[in-house]
């Protein structure tokens, strides 16, 4: 039999005055239109971490300009490209949308975007067999955006660590609150589409949903790639409260697993001792070990040392108390309206109303300094006068 082909993750440098460009190279090098047609309908799922806009965080607005731009250069009519997001218990779409200045493009560029709050979910039955979705979670049954379904899929995430994905179901250790490692990239950024708003109690397994996440894409979308933007990566205790770190690379790849994989090795990380990657691994959804993983373009990418710890925030931490440490007697409370007066409303004390307009801002204001926040300042916050932004009616 011959040898399986190494998967192929595409890498490259970039700066702030290339970094348009830079996008539309590393389709090419990539080369998406083998995947992706014009005449095909595809989901560009963005990356929403917190309403308010933080380096790294969020998709950032040269993301989603290069990978638009370069699909209408190429001939994709704006009708079949749709941007996409979903609400949380703790972000806001429409604000998300204003703080991270996608609006506007979004509106140059003539494609759509779709709220997932206001499209039809469906129930799914998966054909292969999942680990905690339709067993712990949604045992009555589980339904995915009707929308999504037969059509591609193009993720935009960041590089940045996480606090949920370092460990997987069980009793958290509440002995060390770090982790030995977490990441958020490609399979995670389906999480804030494929599931409702009730998606926040999938915390516990975190590892196991990621594995069914994937297994589920797998099945509805006929080509799934991930575009990630390093030109910012998040360092600490992410997803929000991070320290942003300028490292300047862009990367893209089909195997969702593979892309993590490099991602978490670059950020400092052993893939294989992230649950949620060799969980995949070993169910043959992609390939988490980074020595058979190819990298084309920028080379020098696989030997990128980070050196990225995972923290967590007083509200990641408190959360996981109560759903696997020495608060879990609290968990049921989770599930009742208390859930929306209690860690909600603390989640929104101590990252928009505190963290925020004291650590964050100092973080912002020195990193408004650098070459990627004068290029973020220079982008319209709001759409011009007389054009507006092109919502999907629900389907």
């Amino acid at each position: 039999m011959p040898a399986k082909e190494k998967p192929q993750i595409f890498v490259k440098k970039t700066s702030s005055k290339t970094i348009i460009d830079d996008y539309a190279k590393l389709m090419e090098l990539a080369n998406y239109t083998k995947f992706f047609s014009p005449e095909q309908k595809t989901l560009v799922k963005l990356n929403l971490s917190w309403s308010k806009y933080y380096p790294a965080c969020s998709s950032p607005p040269w993301q989603v300009e290069g990978v638009l731009k370069k699909m209408k250069d190429d001939g994709f009519s704006g009708k079949n490209i749709f941007t996409c997001e979903n609400r949380t218990v703790v972000t806001n779409i429409a604000k998300g949308l204003k703080g991270n200045k996608w609006s506007p493009i979004i509106t140059k560029y003539n494609t759509y975007f779709v709220p997932l709050t206001r499209v039809k979910f469906t129930p799914f039955k998966s054909k292969l067999p999942l680990m905690v979705l339709d067993s712990k979670i949604f045992p009555e049954g589980f339904s995915i955006p009707q929308f999504y379904i037969g059509k591609n899929m193009i993720h935009l995430p960041t590089f940045k660590t996480h606090g949920h994905t370092g460990s997987m179901g069980g009793d958290f250790d509440h002995h060390n609150h770090e982790s030995a490692g977490g990441i958020t990239c490609s399979i995670k950024n389906s999480f804030g589409g494929l599931l409702t708003k009730r998606r926040h109690f999938s915390h516990q397994y975190m590892s196991e949903v990621l594995v069914d996440l994937l297994t589920i894409q797998k099945q509805i979308h006929p080509s799934l790639m991930a575009i990630v933007d390093g030109t910012v990566a998040g360092d600490g205790a992410g997803p929000r409260c991070m320290m942003p770190r300028i490292k300047n690379y862009i990367m893209a790849g089909y195997d969702q697993v593979a892309v993590d994989a490099i991602a978490a090795k670059m950020m400092g990380f052993d893939p294989m001792k992230l649950p949620f990657i060799k969980l995949c691994h070993d169910a043959g959804l992609g390939c988490g070990d980074p020595d058979q993983i190819e990298i084309i373009g920028d080379e020098d990418a696989k030997d990128e040392d980070w050196k990225f710890s995972v923290e967590r925030s007083l509200v990641v931490w408190g959360d996981q108390q109560v759903r696997k440490g020495k608060l879990k007697f609290l968990e049921p409370l989770m599930h009742t309206f208390l859930f929306n007066l209690g860690p909600v409303m603390l989640s929104a004390i101590y990252h928009d109303l505190f963290w925020y307009n004291t650590i964050g801002k100092q973080r912002i204001k020195k990193y408004n300094t650098t070459e990627w926040g004068r290029l973020f300042k220079q982008y319209p916050s709001v759409i011009p006068n007389g054009q507006r932004l092109n919502l999907i009616r629900p389907e």
